[in-house]
């Protein structure tokens, strides 16, 4: 026994040491179980599944933007070798983040929130240094990865888990929580790297005050905002710039780029907020200009949208209920699928029609793993068929609380109906619009001479990174909000 202890204890020795490698960044070993092929792999697998959990935004100019500012600065960077890509998501959640390999992704939500390039240039250097200084990686030795989202983050019941967006493990390192350590390591590295491509640094650290403002607002989306995933230590504004003000020295930068002029013709019209043509919440109603359907949203309950399904959970965590396509040509099929996929042992069945529409409503227990086990969720699904599609609507909560949430569940379900009305179908997004001040004065003056409304004035400063009492030049460009 004792000589098997000196065995296993020499053969992790042996493990440990096979699994140091030089940190590019520090210089330093560090115990790392993934070696750099396999980081880049798991890139290249997450990558298509990031761009369809939340699609690509299609504007050419701001992409093509992206691409030759990460260009110039991973070949800076400490790790000029991976080949990287640059994209942005269409999520108006305020976040960027990046996957190990060389992808790095920004979503049109804080494309829209930068007010300069070099805001943004410290920003891009933060994630490089995420995959530089291998952060996921290392992070992927400490920690058993679990489902990503708005809803499948927030639910209670470790059963209803398996009903909410099941993500791949590569996917799942995007929004893992990095250390302080890690942190302020990826600040640094923004400052060197936005610094060794000609920006003013300092700028990076009031985009931070404009995370903060916006972050002390957000109720949650597609994606975790920056502050959630990107832990924020109280002297980061301190540091990045004391960081930038010596990299200006040792670079002997005497001019360095700004460029908000610039930046803000180049998010001119970029869309803010929910995109409607993806469909969109109003007033506790889901709506779907594309798909013409509807249907009610019960109050309070957290809301997603992403292009595969719709999500909905009451904040208790106690619920779940979902809205996507069903598999199967047939509401038979789909019926059949539905059953087979998510291990339903079906208690009640029947056809019934919704606002018109034929369709099947079904009571089913989740099989337990074990026999003689009770089951740990029920489900409420009805199949919709409608417009050559079926829609599956499922609400699942535990067996004790069922009959607290069947109600919720059956207002939703039972309240799916085409969507006719030309106003609802024909909304436009709310888009964000360069104008030039009029007159010097306040931001406040200058946003009510562009008629913005008092109730999203703050909204509006925190989009311009400024407080309402801020001094703007006359000829100088702010942004307001217009359909």
């Amino acid at each position: 026994m004792k000589g098997f202890v000196l065995l296993s204890l020499f053969s992790t020795s042996i493990f440990l040491m096979n699994a140091c490698a030089v940190n590019p960044v520090t210089g330093k070993k560090q115990i790392v179980l993934m070696s750099e092929e396999q980081e880049i792999a798991m890139g290249k697998e997450s990558d298509p599944q990031i761009i369809a959990q939340y699609g690509l935004y299609e504007d050419k100019d701001l992409q093509d933007f992206i691409t030759q500012k990460g260009k110039a600065m991973a070949a800076v960077s400490h790790r000029p070798n991976l080949q990287y890509e640059f994209k942005i998501v269409d999520s108006d959640v305020v976040n960027a983040f990046a996957v190990p390999g060389g992808y790095v992704y920004f979503t049109r939500g804080i494309m829209a929130h930068f007010n300069n390039e070099a805001e943004f240039a410290g920003v891009l250097g933060h994630e490089i240094g995420h995959i530089t200084a291998r952060h996921t990686v290392s992070q992927q030795t400490k920690a058993v990865l679990g489902q990503v989202g708005l809803i499948g983050s927030m639910i209670l019941v470790p059963q209803l888990g398996e009903f909410a967006e099941p993500l791949s493990q590569g996917l799942g390192v995007l929004f893992l929580k990095f250390g302080r350590d890690a942190e302020r390591q990826s600040d640094d590295l923004g400052v060197e790297y936005s610094s060794r491509i000609g920006y003013d640094a300092h700028e990076m650290a009031g985009f931070f005050n404009t995370l903060q403002r916006k972050s002390a607002g957000t109720q949650g989306g597609e994606l975790p905002d920056f502050l959630s995933t990107h832990p924020n230590p109280a002297d980061r504004n301190v540091a990045v710039n004391n960081l930038s003000i010596e990299w200006k020295k040792k670079l002997n930068l005497t001019n360095p780029q700004i460029n908000r002029n610039s930046y803000l013709k180049r998010i001119d019209g970029i869309i803010y907020g929910e995109d409607p043509k993806g469909g969109y919440l109003e007033s506790n109603v889901f709506y779907h200009p594309v798909l013409k359907l509807q249907f009610p949203v019960p109050q309070n309950w957290n809301y997603e949208n992403t292009p595969q399904r719709v999500q909905m959970a009451p904040k208790d965590g106690k619920a779940l209920m979902m809205m996507t396509f069903a598999p199967g040509k047939t509401l038979d099929e789909a019926a059949n699928s539905v059953v087979q996929q998510n291990n339903l042992q079906v208690i009640e069945s029947g056809r019934v029609t919704v606002n018109g529409f034929n369709a099947i409503a079904m009571t089913a227990d989740v099989k337990p793993q074990q026999q003689g086990q009770a089951s740990t969720a029920r489900t409420l699904t009805y199949l919709i068929e409608y417009g050559g599609n079926i829609y599956m609507l499922l609400g699942a909560s535990s067996p004790a609380d069922f009959n607290n949430y069947s109600p919720a569940f059956l207002q939703t379900m039972r309240n799916f109906r085409q969507l006719t009305d030309a106003q609802k179908i024909n909304k436009l997004p709310e888009r964000v619009r360069i104008k030039t001040v009029k007159q010097t004065g306040t931001l406040r003056q200058a946003l009510a001479n562009y008629k913005v409304p008092e109730k999203r004035m703050e909204e509006t400063s925190i989009l311009n990174g400024m407080n309402l009492t801020d001094q703007v030049a006359q000829g100088s460009l702010i942004k307001v909000l217009e359909q």
